[in-house]
């Protein structure tokens, strides 16, 4: 059977994109839930283009019921997959889905990570700071920002002159590269 991959995001969803890309026709894994916190999240729509399940919740659905875990559960979902996911993952969920869940963030962790550390404010912070390289950490999520255990990073050099718009795009350059392969091999070693 195959593993079955959901993914939460808050936005956009070009991470989400890249990770459906990859096992839209994969032998041992597929994308069986796109899951937002945004009804206005354009990642819906991407998910409508390859015809994955989407669900919107709430806060309150999200952090007061057991309704998303037991959608999840429902669905028997192998791997949970934070794309630009900005809310903090709830305790229950985390002990449902035991080193299941893992997220991306575009920093070389622990640099630039922790409450209010996504996005632009990560890359304004890394120029600020003058560092010489950024790049990207994959990670499990646990009940802190950004503090799980690590399971890949890749970086590369700050070029001087490099604008916000050149960093980002290196980042996203290495997530669309290596997210969809770190979910891949993490799959394989999950096989029983």
């Amino acid at each position: 059977m195959k593993k079955r991959i959901a993914i939460f995001a808050s936005g956009s969803g070009s991470n989400a994109q890249k990770i459906m890309e990859h096992f839209k026709r994969h032998p041992d894994a597929e994308v069986v839930l796109i899951l937002t916190n945004n009804p206005q999240a354009y990642v819906l729509q991407r998910a409508d283009n390859f015809e994955v399940p989407t669900h919107v919740f709430t806060r309150h659905e999200f952090y007061d019921t057991d309704d998303v875990i037991r959608l999840l559960k429902n669905l028997q979902v192998d791997l949970i997959v934070l794309a630009g996911f900005l809310w903090l993952v709830p305790t229950g969920l985390l002990n449902a889905f035991p080193n299941k869940i893992i997220n991306i963030h575009p920093a070389l962790l622990p640099k630039y990570g922790g409450k209010g550390m996504y996005g632009d404010h990560i890359h304004k912070a890394v120029l600020a700071a003058g560092e010489e390289e950024s790049g990207i950490t994959i990670h499990f999520a646990n009940e802190h920002f950004d503090e799980g255990e690590i399971l890949h990073q890749s970086k590369f050099k700050i070029d001087t002159g490099d604008t916000l718009e050149m960093l980002k795009f290196k980042i996203q350059q290495l997530e669309h590269h290596y997210f969809p392969r770190v979910i891949e091999s993490l799959l394989k070693k999950m096989r029983s």
